[in-house]
Order: structure tokens, then sequence, then C-alpha cells
């Protein structure tokens, strides 16, 4: 592995503008890059649905010996992300002014490109290897929920370089997410004349909410409501409300059972105060969950510390692309890469981390090819 190169391509990554839904010009140098390493580089057809100016890009690399992987991480950034300028300092990367860096997750295309580079330049056997590179993972990933079908090897490991913590990290669990959006309709009147007349949609709303199990619900599960709107004026008894939450878990029985008390306890609410309630939930995507020696995770172990890491395990609270991937067909897990205070302007990368991160793929290709 060339430190340098890799921290000069990070950098360069790092100055193009790619926000959600404009990840273009990314996608262009992505590409070229790949094509120069002997990939065959393809774009699916996701741009016109996902509301993105350029599609996923799927890119594929026959190996010298048997067996299939992917790397994946994600091509579009937070805001702002105009006029980065990354600086090093002590051996740390930041952006010189008032804009994310974009390592999340700009190291983990670097450190793909790198690894890979350096695995095809040593000239050691390696299994196929199909590099994805999504669009708008940071708007609820869409990129990758509109990822058309059989682009992806079929039972492979799959490998998606997009998380904080150093690189070793391997997350075995991330949970899935509902989403619900709820309507209370009650009976407008006025709020000084004759407010008995009225049904009041908001004070619907509140019972609900303050008689639901939320927060923390155990070691696994989370839940909340984080958005409340309605009434238009201070004299009229308001007749709509909508409110809006969630719901995640890493198993499917416990979330299905929190949102059955949520349900519940919106039920009760509007039949309370004889109103009317209408409740939509939405599956957002599927929990992926490892046992700490599944033969996937042992592999990230054993080229963790053929890398000069020491692996360590996690269980996330929040969604990646490997939580749409794993309905693919692919076994997605998500690994570390040392981001650090991402989606701020404070965001940074220890040059140590992003070199850590290239290594750890260098060594999964060597590890897939034995």
């Amino acid at each position: 592995m060339q430190e340098s190169r890799l921290l000069d391509l990070f950098c360069e990554l790092v100055r193009i503008e790619s926000p959600s839904f404009h990840e273009a010009p990314m996608a262009a140098r992505c590409a070229d890059e790949l094509r120069r390493l002997g990939f065959e580089v393809s774009f699916d057809d996701s741009a016109e649905r996902v509301g993105s100016d350029t599609g996923n890009l799927v890119a594929h690399l026959p190996g010298t010996r048997t067996g299939h992987m992917v790397f994946s991480a994600h091509m579009d950034t937070v805001q702002p992300c105009a006029g980065i300028e990354p600086v090093v300092v002590d051996g740390v990367v930041r952006s010189a002014g008032d804009t994310i860096l974009s390592a999340d997750d700009k190291a983990g295309v670097a450190a793909i490109f790198e690894g890979v580079r350096s695995a095809v330049e040593s000239g050691s056997p390696r299994p196929d290897v199909t590099v994805l590179l999504t669009t708008c993972e940071e708007q609820h990933l869409l990129g990758s929920s509109a990822l058309a079908d059989g682009l992806l090897p079929a039972g492979a490991p799959c490998y998606v370089l997009d998380a904080d913590g150093a690189p070793g990290t391997i997350i075995t669990g991330a949970p899935c997410h509902w989403s619900l959006n709820v309507t209370f309709s009650g009976r407008a009147a006025h709020a000084g004349v004759c407010p008995e007349e009225g049904v009041s949609a908001i004070a619907m709303a509140a019972a609900a909410v303050s008689s639901m199990p939320l927060g923390r619900l155990d070691e696994a599960t989370t839940a909340n409501v984080g958005f409340i709107e309605g009434g238009g004026a201070t004299n009229v008894v308001p007749d709509t409300c909508a409110l809006a939450g969630e719901c995640r878990s890493l198993y499917a029985e416990r979330a299905e059972a929190q949102k059955a008390a949520m349900t519940e306890a919106l039920e009760v609410a509007a039949a309370r105060f004889g109103g009317a309630v209408s409740i939509e939930w939405t599956k957002s995507y599927y929990a992926v969950l490892f046992d700490e020696e599944d033969e996937l995770v042992q592999a990230i172990v054993r080229a963790s510390r053929a890398a000069g890491l020491e692996p360590r395990f996690h269980r996330s609270g929040g969604g990646s692309d490997a939580n749409v991937l794993a309905a693919c067909g692919v076994r997605p897990v998500t690994l570390g890469v040392g981001m650090a205070a991402f989606h701020s302007v404070d965001e940074h990368i220890a040059v140590d981390d992003l070199e850590g991160a290239a290594r750890l793929v260098e060594a999964l290709i060597a590890e897939g090819a034995q």
C-alpha cells in the first residue's frame, strides 16, 4: 500500500462536491479510477426513481481464484459540502473551512480503491471483486433501496465501509426501521364561544403520545415520536393533527410488539375523545444481525488482525446501506473506517485510520482467496 497515494486520493475525492441527488461528478471520478484498475463499470437505472443525477455505480473485476466478494460505500454527502479544503494537522485530516470533511463516506471509497489497487499490484491470488457505490444514502438509503435486481452475486460477503469506530470495528447488529405517520381527526369549534362542541385533535395526539412506551425500551429496541403539527388559530378547537414517529429493533418480533403498543395508544386516544385516527406504518429496511462466531464475522476478525488492527464488535442503533442490501441476496456487514464527528463542521479522520481501512480491504481480499 502506498500511504501518500491513498491520502492524495482521499483529499481529491473530498474536494468533489457531491451532496445527495447531485453525485454525478463524484461518480464520474470513481468510474475513471475503477476502470484504471481493470474494472468493468456500469450504472444501474435508479437515477430517475431516486431523483439523483446518476445511478448507483456497479463495477466488476474478475479474480484469479474462485469466490466473490463485494465492497460498498456511498458517494453522497450531507451539507455544507461546497468548497471543502482538507488540511492535515498532527496526523488528522480536517476541513479548513466551515464545511464538513465528507470522510462519511469518502474515506470508505478511498480505502476501497487503495486496498483493491494494492491487492492487484501485489499479484496475489484474489476472488472476483464487485464494487458498489450508492447514491443518496444520506436520504433514507434511497440509492440502495432502488438498486436494480440481479446486480450483486448471491450469497457473497458484502463489506460496507461506512461506520465510525476505528478500522477493525465490526457492526454485528443494526436494527430494522419502521416509519409511522398518523392523522387525528376531531371537530372544529370556537374556543371561546362553544369549546364543548369541539373535539381537539391536538388533545388526542397529546394523550396518545403521553401513554406510549417511547425511548430505549430494551437493549435492542427503541421508539420515538419526533413530529407533531396541528391546528391553525388559538381561538379554534383544532380538528386535525398529524404526528410522525418510528420504531427500531434488532428483532422483528419486538418491533411488531412495539408497533402494536403504539397503535393501541393511538386508537385508545381517538376513542376516548370521540375522534378518529388514520395510522400508517411503513417498513424502511430490515435488521442485520450476526453472531460473533459466524464464519463471515470470523473472516473479518482474521483479516483485521492480518492488517494489524484490533477487531472489536459493536451493535448500532441506526441503519446503513447494509440493512437494505441484506434483501439483495448478499451478506452485508458494516465496517468502521475511523470517521469522527461526521455530519458536522468538526468532522475529521486520522490518517492512521484511513490507512488501516485500506489495509483491511486488502486483507479481506487475501482472506477471500484462501
